[in-house]
């Protein structure tokens, strides 16, 4: 066993740059919801679901005003329906210009790409090395967990249709920002929990620097992931912490 697994008893991955090229998000994920977002919420408005994904992007709105950001405030349900269909997709559409990440624009990104994924015009890409790599470490006793900043929701989608067929029956569970934000070391102190782990034989997968950097003072063990595409790190990020190209060094480093 490598010494990236020695004592580790779970594995958490990011996905976006980590076990799925960036491109697949960017041109094919991110452009399918600011196409179809208007549609979906005409077709489901009257929803339990959907208006449930409305009042948490209001409340997302009013804490975003109350920080002083300039962005627009969905209708209330006084308004029509007209009127709060077009603030939403307003809102929507300044929450991923700006590259946010927020919980309630994500829950609602989830259930736009839902019809896509079930279609099939969208096919959750995975890199090459991923699949026999997640087998090898359950095969090996090693739970494997998600965690993204994309929902619960749509890592669910993502890998159970995937390019490669389904793969959740290789996760233990996902998490997503209702764990917190990424780049905080609290966050990973409560994954940690979530999982019944110790955070020391915990093996985190990422290619956000700030993310690792936050892992490790959680005290989780962390590897940092080069992809296609993903940002190039520096030279201090390459020596902070070990580096791969693909999971299958996870087995040979």
């Amino acid at each position: 066993m490598s010494f990236l697994l020695r004592g580790i008893a779970a594995v958490v991955v990011d996905i976006e740059g980590t076990t799925t090229p960036i491109a697949f998000v960017k041109n094919e994920l991110f452009p399918y919801i600011r196409v179809h977002v208007r549609s979906y919420l005409e077709k489901t408005f009257d929803s339990e679901e959907t208006q449930n994904d409305l009042k948490c992007l209001r409340q997302q709105a009013e804490l975003d005003k109350e920080a002083g950001m300039e962005i627009t405030l969905p209708a209330g349900v006084e308004h029509d329906r007209e009127e709060v269909i077009e603030t939403v997709v307003q809102n929507v559409l300044e929450q991923m210009d700006l590259d946010r990440k927020t919980t309630a624009l994500k829950q609602l990104q989830g259930h736009v790409m839902r019809n896509g994924y079930y279609s099939g015009e969208i096919k959750g890409e995975v890199f090459e090395d991923v699949p026999c790599a997640l087998k090898r470490l359950t095969d090996d006793g090693i739970q494997v967990y998600t965690y993204s900043s994309g929902s619960v929701y749509a890592q669910k989608l993502l890998f159970g249709h995937s390019t490669y067929g389904s793969l959740l029956d290789l996760f233990s569970a996902q998490f997503d920002t209702a764990i917190g934000a990424k780049v905080e070391s609290d966050s990973y102190g409560r994954l940690s929990k979530a999982i019944s782990q110790p955070p020391e034989k915990i093996l985190f997968l990422t290619d956000i620097p700030k993310e690792a950097i936050a892992a490790e003072a959680g005290g989780f063990k962390v590897c940092l992931v080069v992809r296609d595409g993903n940002a190039p790190l520096s030279d201090a990020d390459k020596t902070s912490f070990p580096v791969i190209h693909s999971f299958d060094e996870l087995f040979s480093a």
